[in-house]
């Protein structure tokens, strides 16, 4: 009875013993989580059903608390208003931190699942309507929690600080900065790695791939007030019609792209609102404009967004408005700033990865325009913090190919459609992140 509570005892650092006291390899990380699967799921089927707007992550926040309590962290709540900060010392060594964001999106779920969300709420920007995790933050919160588990458990395997935090607000681009703001790194332990990773609608289910440098974009949000000088839609020439202007100003912002930034640098400007008028014959005295611009570097960024006021400023001009009726150009803050992958620290991990996930399990990935504020946490202090954030595919496999080679399109992230294949994302992501963590920091 003894030897059998030393070996359960034991069991918690990783390691097995048999009766005589004879040591055992530690079950492998894969294993482990195929055995841990049944109680997963049932995590991710309730944060799925109960999803939280940004600042809003009580309950979600409360759930991932608890487990990591429960696996032996010292935690922290209310971090930037909802977040959490869990942390385990285990020796000397470097600090690693693991985050997952915990926020839904006010989108209606369609998806058609037993478990799907019939949430509603009212969102930052005051909109009542239906909540879901269109954006998967439910996997990654599930897989977090497994990752904790698996960490706990294998600390004989590992030496340093792990510092794992469920970060609120990633969908309003302004969670990291919230918890950076309210002491994440006076107050918890300083990280050298900074890891995370995002569900995938564009690679095979359970799949993890990796950006090299550039991972996500700049995300700016411009508005742009055109004005002119209204009147009667009969007599044009008593007008200076604003919607001819801002149709000009549409036109003209292409050239940003075309014209004035390199090939190889990429960017977007896209304008996704125009509004003017309000009946047939009448010509308004303005238009509105709402644009999305996307960059990778800080110089670009600059460049794009100078160049937007300049082609304003321009157009209008040349339409003979006066200064006094000069579009107004106004840049949202805060906004989403790109997020760097550290080149050579993602390259070996995704090297690791490879060897013990599988060649084709791993790959690298392109870099995409859209954006996530996981970057902030490396910017902090760019000098010592490596980061690495992976992508884990949550697509079905052949429905995927199916529609690479012309079918029916999949739903993306943020598709009230989306519903990824939980299981393997949950499993891939635990994986990759508890391997990674693993290697970063040896047992002395």
């Amino acid at each position: 009875m003894r030897s059998s509570r030393i070996a359960a005892m034991l069991g918690l650092a990783g390691l097995g013993f048999t009766p005589s006291g004879t040591a055992l390899a530690a079950e492998p990380v894969p294993e482990a989580i195929s055995r841990d699967m049944a109680g997963l799921m049932a995590i991710y089927r309730d944060l799925h059903a109960h999803p939280e707007l940004s600042y809003q992550e009580v309950r979600s926040a409360g759930i991932m608390a608890r487990a990591a309590r429960e696996a032996g962290f010292t935690v922290t709540e209310k971090v930037g208003k909802t977040g959490i900060v869990a942390v385990m010392k285990n020796g000397e060594g470097p600090t690693v931190l693991i985050r997952a964001d915990m926020d839904g999106l006010p989108v209606t779920e369609q998806t058609g699942l037993a478990f799907a969300s019939k949430q509603r709420g009212i969102s930052t920007a005051g909109v009542e309507s239906g909540i879901m995790h269109a954006c998967g933050h439910d996997t990654h919160m599930t897989a977090w929690i497994e990752t904790a588990r698996l960490m706990a458990k294998r600390k004989a395997e590992w030496s340093g600080t792990l510092v794992m935090i469920g970060q609120p607000a990633e969908e309003v681009g302004t969670g990291a900065v919230g918890m950076l703001e309210d002491g994440l790194y006076k107050r918890f332990p300083k990280p050298d790695y900074v890891l995370a990773f995002h569900d995938s609608a564009d690679l095979p289910a359970g799949q993890v791939g990796a950006a090299v440098g550039w991972a996500l974009a700049n995300v700016d949000s411009v508005d742009i007030l055109v004005k002119g000088v209204g009147g009667h839609g009969a007599y044009p020439q008593a007008t200076k019609d604003p919607i001819v202007l801002a149709s000009a100003i549409v036109m003209k912002l292409q050239t940003l792209v075309s014209r004035e930034t390199s090939p190889l640098d990429p960017a977007v400007v896209t304008v996704g609102s125009f509004h003017a008028g309000a009946k047939h014959n009448i010509i308004s005295d303005q238009a509105k404009l709402e644009l999305t611009v996307r960059s990778y570097s800080d110089e670009t960024r600059a460049h794009l967004l100078d160049g937007i006021r300049r082609i304003a400023r321009g157009e209008a001009i040349a339409s003979g408005l006066p200064d006094g009726l000069l579009p107004e150009v106004s840049v949202k803050e805060p906004y989403t700033r790109a997020t760097w992958n550290s080149p050579e620290f993602t390259q070996e991990a995704v090297a690791d990865l490879k060897t013990k996930m599988g060649e084709s399990n791993v790959v690298i990935t392109p870099s995409v325009m859209g954006g996530e504020d996981f970057g902030e946490f490396r910017r902090a202090d760019e000098d010592h913090i490596k980061s690495v954030i992976f992508w884990v595919g949550g697509a079905d496999p052949q429905k995927l190919a199916a529609a690479k080679a012309g079918g029916s399109p999949m739903p993306s992230l943020h598709s009230p459609f989306w519903a990824p294949q939980a299981d393997k994302v949950i499993a891939s992501g635990s994986e990759a992140l508890t391997l990674t963590a693993l290697r970063l920091m040896p047992a002395k």
